[in-house]
Formats: structure tokens, C-alpha cells, sequence
């Protein structure tokens, strides 16, 4: 892929993406412009499939949408109230310990500073950058598995785990794109470029993807 490529691809994914099934956050984040159920939400999709991450969103928002609301909550509630996310015993023990932190030291409000934000426990990267981009509208890249494999498998970068890809992506991709670039290459992910057996042979993008690392695919 060439660099000049990108632009390309951006403007392809944002024709195509209205056909594609929203991430379900993106969806919280449109729905709710709250910064807190961003970041509630995002710490609730690690490791979870999408449609549960909608559901036990909307249970858990449904009984508490605030951090004092959520410190009501003992951590068995919580756990009932967010399984069947991936590891929901930690999350609820993380999601408590966030919400004490958020009206102990920042007054019930989500930081809006990448460096603030991991200082939250079971707060990485790619959950601050995307509180950042859905939650209050200022640049980050958000990188999780769909963007770093994706990004690699175009050729844009060459990089080997998330954090190397997001300091690649923040020195050559243009700061325009940064906000979408989570949203447009999450749903390019879930429907047609698959970690296995991508389908190429019907992606629009085909023609300008180099194809790294890609064995077999339709």
C-alpha cells in the first residue's frame, strides 16, 4: 500500500460503513454523548462480543448511569449485572474501584486527558483513546485488534502489538482521520476483513491492500 493510499481507503470505508453494523459503543456514545457510559462501556467490551456489550450496557445504565449510582452497587450486584462480558468478576471489581476514583479525585467527571485516563484502574490505551475520540470529540487512535491487524495487513504500518501500531499510526496517519479510524476499521473488521479467511475477493479496498500476512481468503 502507499502511503498516499490511505485517503483512498478512508473515503471507501466511510461509503461503505452505513451497510456495516455499528460497534456497539459508538452506538452509546451516539446515543448518550456521556463520557462516563463511554468508559463504562468500552471497559465492558474487552474481550466481549459485541451484541452482549450492548446488552449488559444497557442493563447495568438501566440500574446506575452515574458514579455515585454505580457506588450503591455491592460487587456481587455488579457481577449479576454484567455477565456474560468476558471476565465480568474483574470488571466489576474494576468498574467500582473507577467510579470511587472518579468522585474521589476528578468530582464524578471522566478526565478528559489520555495521561488522567490510565491512571483509572483497568484503563489501557485503547479505552482512554476512545473516550477521548466518542466521548468528547478530540483526537486519538483507538487500537485494538481490528486496527492493528488491518493496518498491518494494508501495509500501512509494520508493526508487531498494539501500542507500537498506535505510535505509527499517530506519526503518519493524517490527524483528520484520527477520530473515525477506530469506527470505520472495527466494522471493516467484523464484516469482510476477518482475522481468518478474509473476503478479499468481494472488499472494496482490495486493489490498494497489500495483503500482509494473509494466507487464505474469499
Amino acid at each position: 500500500m502507499k502511503d498516499g493510499d490511505i485517503h483512498y481507503m478512508i473515503e471507501t470505508l466511510r461509503e461503505e460503513s452505513p451497510l456495516w453494523r455499528v460497534p456497539a459503543v459508538t452506538l452509546i456514545a451516539e446515543s448518550s454523548r456521556d463520557p462516563f457510559r463511554v468508559l463504562i462501556s468500552t471497559m465492558l467490551s474487552a474481550r466481549t462480543l459485541d451484541s452482549t456489550t450492548a446488552e449488559v450496557s444497557r442493563r447495568l445504565f438501566a440500574i446506575a448511569a452515574t458514579p455515585r449510582d454505580m457506588l450503591k452497587m455491592s460487587v456481587d450486584e455488579m457481577e449479576k449485572a454484567i455477565f456474560p462480558a468476558g471476565f465480568y468478576k474483574t470488571k466489576a471489581r474494576n468498574i467500582l474501584e473507577v467510579c470511587g476514583a472518579l468522585v474521589e479525585r476528578y468530582e464524578s467527571k471522566v478526565p478528559d486527558e489520555l495521561d488522567e485516563l490510565v491512571k483509572l484502574k483497568g484503563v489501557g490505551r485503547k479505552t482512554a483513546n476512545l473516550v477521548l475520540t466518542l466521548g468528547y470529540g478530540k483526537p486519538g487512535i483507538c487500537v485494538d485488534t481490528h486496527v492493528h491487524r488491518i493496518s498491518n495487513r494494508w501495509g500501512y504500518v509494520e508493526t508487531k502489538n498494539p501500542f507500537e501500531t498506535e505510535m505509527a499510526l499517530r506519526e503518519k496517519l493524517p490527524k483528520r482521520y484520527w477520530i473515525e479510524y477506530n469506527d470505520l476499521l472495527v466494522a471493516f473488521g467484523q464484516h469482510l476483513c476477518r482475522p481468518i479467511s478474509p473476503m478479499c475477493s468481494t472488499c472494496p479496498l482490495e486493489r490498494a491492500c497489500d495483503r500482509a500476512g494473509v494466507g487464505k481468503s474469499r
